[in-house]
């Protein structure tokens, strides 16, 4: 795949408007990019799972997990002036919310435009301008001017899933990708395209991707996952946030066009240390630049996928992505590349006797 066709199958997948629990448009993108690879099928959660063709069932199996759904929000009330109160699916930090265009999605199936908005400041008491506006305090305006205009006219629900309106650009003079959905959309394109990469080839290892739901509410679909495939051991594939704007130099440990990162902790797993040391000398010793670091925060499909059974060696290729839960992610293509080279890197070389050192 050109770097071209990769930005472009990065903007389909990440365009795509799957909040947590309402992944069934990622669903649609994806399917065609697995055609050839081998079974694909979901689960009742709607995880989607695809089993290489060249698996012959007698080896340890490798579990490649990357999540469909993003951060955004649910329709919590209709208003009666008809603007639409909602809460939050997923981590957002409410100064990023407000003044932006979201999509709701109709009783119908369509998506429809919207604008996060508050009070505006010449209606605001010298208290509440010095004040950060919480969620509570903002809506989405669609338009409506009542309750039931927004309800019979507009076709909105309360539980309609709601998702940031963004479509992703390509800059490929200085390969930059700025959109939304990166976590974890471009984890799942580097699992699909190391898939596809390596179709017709004999592997030690059965290799099952699993594209998990619900990540960004407690890691849920992963419970699910794990359970479904029962690997011996995982490689987690994520958008990763970039510290290489805000922290002063000698702390920063993620940068854009820095190579994907491999983290050593973050707030519910420590990682593999033998599997990890593993995939870092195998990044060197195949000269795919890697970043590495220890995070206080965050967490990944990890924590549940390496809990599984009596435990199960697991790393996070992490792809960098400044700006994550906000509505504009950046990017890099050749980030996106270098994940695909070092996941395909250790699905050729690991065998059950290394998966079993781990």
């Amino acid at each position: 795949m050109t770097r071209a066709e990769l930005a472009a199958t990065a903007a389909a997948i990440s365009n795509a408007k799957g909040a947590p629990g309402f992944e069934e448009e990622v669903h649609g993108v994806l399917r065609p990019l697995l055609e050839g690879v081998g079974t694909v099928e979901e689960d009742r959660m709607r995880d989607l799972y695809v089993r290489r063709g060249e698996n012959t069932g007698t080896g340890p199996t490798i579990m490649l997990d990357a999540h469909m759904d993003e951060v955004g929000f649910m329709v919590h009330s209709i208003c009666p002036n008809g603007t639409l109160r909602f809460i939050p699916l997923g981590g957002w930090v409410a100064c990023n919310i407000p003044a932006h265009r979201v999509q709701v999605r109709t009783a119908e199936g369509r998506y429809i435009p919207g604008v996060v908005a508050s009070k505006p400041p010449h209606f605001m008491s010298e208290a509440e301008r010095s004040q950060p506006v919480s969620i509570e305090q903002m809506v989405i305006d669609i338009g409506a001017r009542s309750d039931r205009e927004a309800a019979e006219d507009f076709g909105i629900r309360i539980g309609a899933p709601v998702v940031p309106d963004v479509e992703t650009a390509y800059d490929a003079e200085k390969d930059l990708l700025i959109g939304k959905a990166f976590d974890c959309r471009l984890g799942c394109l580097v699992l699909a395209e190391a898939l596809r990469s390596l179709r017709g080839e004999k592997l030690p290892l059965d290799v099952v991707g699993a594209f998990s739901t619900q990540e960004e509410m407690g890691t849920r679909g992963a419970y699910v996952t794990a359970q479904t495939v029962q690997p011996d051991v995982a490689i987690v594939l994520e958008g990763c946030p970039c510290d290489d704007t805000f922290l002063p130099e000698d702390r920063i440990q993620t940068r854009l066009k820095g190579g994907p990162y491999l983290r050593h902790i973050d707030r519910r797993m420590i990682t593999s240390p033998r599997f990890q040391r593993y995939a870092l000398d195998l990044a060197r010793e195949e000269g795919i630049p890697v970043q590495e670091g220890v995070r206080t925060g965050g967490s990944t499909n990890g924590a549940p996928i390496h809990l599984f059974g009596r435990y199960v060696p697991t790393i996070v290729i992490g792809i960098p992505v400044r700006y994550i839960h906000t509505h504009y992610g950046i990017a890099s293509c050749q980030d996106l590349e270098h994940a695909i080279q070092l996941t395909t890197a250790l699905l050729r070389r690991l065998d059950g006797a290394q998966c079993e050192a781990f």
